[in-house]
């Protein structure tokens, strides 16, 4: 499901090749409720990922017409390749899409791709460094001797230097392999010791469900900036001249979050009814561990749903710029915005 093991490769040529995304879209007739068809503004949205427990606010405002409400057709779009929320929002091809907090800052600087985020969909990070028990790896500290798998991206390298660096591991000692998508089977077959870049809550609970003992522990607590999970993600053009679109977006989402809070396993049952079973088949029992994991991290005490912290992009850009990882100087208004919703 972390889509970030799959953005390394491609985007530049994604950017400059753009033909269309070769998506499936869902909607609902729910929303016409409200209003005509043909009052409602179309939003395509761009999903980090085949439809999960996260997107569950999505399908409750489009299936309770909260979007409708607010003159809105909103259509969720599977992306064909990692590349897409940011590249179709990018091209104007999508109004809306959800990303990576570093991939969008990097795209921002050493490609100036005319994305911003308008609001942060997970307030912590959902990223783990995974491993199965036996391997007793359970901090940094343990990597002496290791491989580390990771999913094909230079910035999976340089979060490993901070940590080893953190955890005082000399990384002679520590072999690196990138196994591109098998995080899970990578382990489970002995090819790595750990990895990183596996989600708290998907490979967690999978690994879990079948029957494996796992520990985990996250890279924030080894230097690693602790940001964003996922945002929301605009072009500059819908920004500056149809910020109103967004921002009712925005309202009518937070709805679909109240709801999502206030009734789990209804929301979860209109998000089994709308899977992509072909492509990415759920498993109720780990969509509910799922759920329970992203609740409390999609909102925090003092940290509304959808609200983004300027600190923590500075705290990102930072991280990126000192580990080589952007070249080009970039402000924290050229990645982010408070529309104000």
């Amino acid at each position: 499901m972390n889509i970030k093991r799959m953005l390394a490769a491609g985007l530049a040529a994604t950017l400059l090749a753009l033909t269309g995304c070769g998506s499936t879209s869902t909607s609902s007739d729910a929303q016409t409720d409200t209003q005509s068809a043909d009052s409602l503004k179309t939003v395509n949205v761009v999903l980090d990922w085949y439809p999960n427990a996260v997107h569950c606010f999505l399908y409750n405002a489009i299936e309770k017409g909260y979007y409708a409400e607010e003159g809105l057709d909103v259509q969720l779009q599977f992306p064909a390749n990692g590349n897409d929320a940011l590249s179709l929002v990018a091209a104007g091809q999508a109004q809306l899409g959800i990303y990576y907090p570093m991939y969008v800052i990097e795209a921002r600087a050493e490609q100036n791709v005319p994305v911003k985020s308008i609001g942060a969909v997970c307030q912590e990070q959902l990223s783990v460094v995974l491993s199965l028990k036996e391997e007793n790896i359970t901090s940094a500290a343990d990597f002496t001797g290791k491989t580390i798998g990771y999913g094909g991206s230079p910035l999976s390298e340089a979060l490993a230097k901070t940590m080893m660096e953190n955890a005082g591991v000399d990384p002679s000692t520590v072999t690196m392999t990138d196994v591109g998508m098998d995080l899970m089977s990578s382990m489970t077959t002995g090819r790595v010791d750990v990895t990183l870049g596996c989600m708290l809550n998907h490979e967690v609970p999978q690994l879990e469900e079948e029957g494996f003992e796992v520990n985990y522990f996250k890279m924030s607590d080894y230097g690693v900036p602790a940001d964003y999970e996922l945002v929301f993600v605009s072009n500059d053009d819908t920004i500056e001249n149809d910020p109103e679109l967004l921002r009712a977006f925005l309202r009518a989402s937070k709805k679909g979050f109240e709801d999502m809070k206030n009734d789990p396993d209804g929301s979860l049952d209109l998000l089994l009814s709308r899977q992509n079973a072909e492509n990415f088949p759920l498993t109720r029992s780990v969509e509910e561990q799922s759920m329970s994991i992203l609740l409390p991290a999609m909102e925090h005490e003092d940290a509304p749903f959808l609200s983004q912290d300027p600190a923590v992009w500075q705290n990102d850009i930072d991280w990126l710029t000192e580990n080589g990882m952007i070249h080009n100087a970039v402000a924290v208004d050229d990645v982010m915005v408070d529309l104000g919703a």
